[in-house]
């Protein structure tokens, strides 16, 4: 196990198939463009799994940073744009990871299963890490090239105090509701 990849396994907790996957996007995209510092890359991450973990460890793209955007699109598509080089590339994990892990899964995970089928499970998810981090970056990735404009640098707003909890929150994502200034979460109460 390299360096890289035993800071993700520390940062994140455990291994498993999502930090892989995270892990080998990552590793692609470093040989391709040096880690960020500050904001140099921008990583846009279309589903919020385990392997977006690998992608703030070993990429250095965070949310505190303003550089990892997370898209709720539920798939495993990184799109990481340099801002030294003004280009993106696109990658796409798409190596099957269906078969029995997607049947136990459920059961796996709500205590269900039967002795016979967790060990099943932990194989076919053993299998899987194992072929994530020892196969071929083009079976396991589609990556191309694509224009994007670039992302927003990370923005540092003033802070207001909500008129109806006392809380403080950015002034761009206050609201008014009952002749007030609120915050998002009174918002919804007030108005919900």
């Amino acid at each position: 196990m390299d360096e890289d990849l035993k800071r993700a396994v520390e940062f994140h907790g455990h291994m498993c198939p999502g930090l892989a996957i995270g892990y080998r996007v990552a590793k692609y995209v470093k040989d391709h463009y040096p880690r960020s510092g500050d904001e140099e890359l921008v990583a846009i991450v279309e589903n919020n799994s385990c392997s977006v973990d690998a992608i703030q460890d070993v990429l250095g793209c965070t949310f505190g940073k303003g550089n990892l955007i997370f898209k709720d699109h539920g798939k495993h598509v990184y799109t990481v744009y340099s801002r030294d080089q003004d280009r993106a590339l696109r990658i796409y994990f798409k190596y099957d990871l269906s078969g029995p892990m997607t049947t136990l899964r459920q059961k796996y995970f709500s205590g269900t299963a039967t002795p016979a089928e967790r060990e099943e499970f932990e194989r076919s998810r053993d299998q899987n890490i194992k072929d994530i981090l020892n196969l071929e970056e083009k079976e396991l990735l589609d990556v191309r090239e694509i224009k994007i404009p670039p992302p927003q640098k990370a923005r540092i707003y003033p802070s207001l105090c909500c008129q109806e909890c006392g809380e403080a929150f950015m002034e761009v994502r206050g609201h008014t509701a009952a002749g007030k200034i609120v915050c998002q979460d009174c918002f919804e109460r007030l108005v919900g």
